[in-house]
């Protein structure tokens, strides 16, 4: 078998002008019932995609949908597990930390225009909402070119589509699973005042990149705990990639403002890796940052969602 992106859901750098994000937990009440609804679900989670595309073809809908290790166990409990599927435990480190919230399905959805992601969640939630309860779900936006909530592009470091598969889709080091990925969502809450009162030098020196061309600093010039070298991972000497989109949202008359991050990688380490360093290194982003959520999902290929509708996980 081989890496085969058509058969991966949307884990791809398509952050959308219109985001929403998920997170469901299982009532845990009746397995079967559940088992049951989350079968149609998985089912009718594709129809409504391949529908929506059709009916709203400028939409350019993507989707994606996961399991956390909880669910998978609490739902699957006699079948093999993706190998680094393992439910997110609290980062701690001596100034800050990065917490761990609960959560069983976790959906992304985006698109260019607000009513598409809207009708695909009605419907969508015909089918799961009775068994689930909601823990959160956040509403995101293109900022300008695509810029995060503090001003900078984002994503520059993410690879080209045609090497993303390599970072974002698991290989043949774990068949039964191939062409899935893992998925970490986090959501932060950012003291706007706090970075907006920052000099742009400062600012630039905390994300490690020029504000308006978006060019990398020497590394002289940047701070020891800048965003984009605490958020490295490296093994033998090698950066390491991951897929990662950063979607802000806001409710300005509240001075509520965030992000929330999604990270998608072919090895849940890496990932694992990237926050631990940022927590150790004291990220300058956490100085004026508060996290909110965070926790691992799996996001199973077409066939294993097949598979999960077909009953074969049962």
């Amino acid at each position: 078998m081989s890496v085969d992106p058509s058969k991966a859901q949307d884990v791809w750098k398509d952050a959308g002008k219109e985001v929403q994000f998920t997170v469901l937990e299982l009532k845990r009440q009746d397995h079967d019932k559940e088992l049951a609804a989350v079968k149609e679900f998985v089912d009718r989670f594709q129809a409504i995609t391949r529908s929506l595309r059709i009916r709203a073809q400028e939409s350019n809908l993507h989707v994606a949908l996961g399991f956390s290790n909880a669910a998978w166990d609490y739902l699957f409990p006699n079948t093999d597990k993706p190998k680094e599927l393992e439910t997110y435990q609290t980062i701690k480190g001596d100034k800050y930390e990065m917490p761990a919230t609960k959560g069983d399905i976790f959906m992304h959805v985006r698109a260019n225009d607000r009513a598409t992601v809207y009708e695909f969640m009605r419907q969508i939630m015909m089918f799961i909402g009775d068994v689930t309860t909601t823990l959160d779900e956040t509403h995101g936006f293109r900022y300008f070119e695509g810029r995060a909530i503090i001003g900078f592009i984002d994503g520059t470091e993410n690879p080209e589509i045609d090497e993303a598969k390599d970072y974002a889709i698991i290989g043949d080091e774990d068949p039964e699973f191939e062409n899935g990925s893992y998925a970490f969502a986090q959501k932060w809450h950012h003291d706007m005042d706090v970075w907006d009162a920052l000099s742009t030098e400062t600012q630039e020196k905390a994300v490690g990149r020029k504000k308006f061309s978006d060019l990398e600093l020497m590394d002289k010039d940047k701070l020891k705990n800048s965003h984009n070298v605490a958020s490295q991972a490296k093994i033998n000497g090698v950066t390491q990639n991951i897929v990662r989109m950063n979607v802000p949202f806001s409710e300005p008359a509240e001075k509520t403002t965030g992000t929330y991050f999604i990270g998608y990688a072919r090895h849940w380490n890496i990932t694992k890796t990237m926050l631990t360093n940022m927590v150790e290194k004291h990220d300058y982003l956490l100085s004026f940052s508060k996290i909110l959520t965070g926790q691992l999902f799996f996001i199973p290929s077409k066939t294993v969602l097949a598979k999960i509708t077909d009953g074969d996980f049962d």
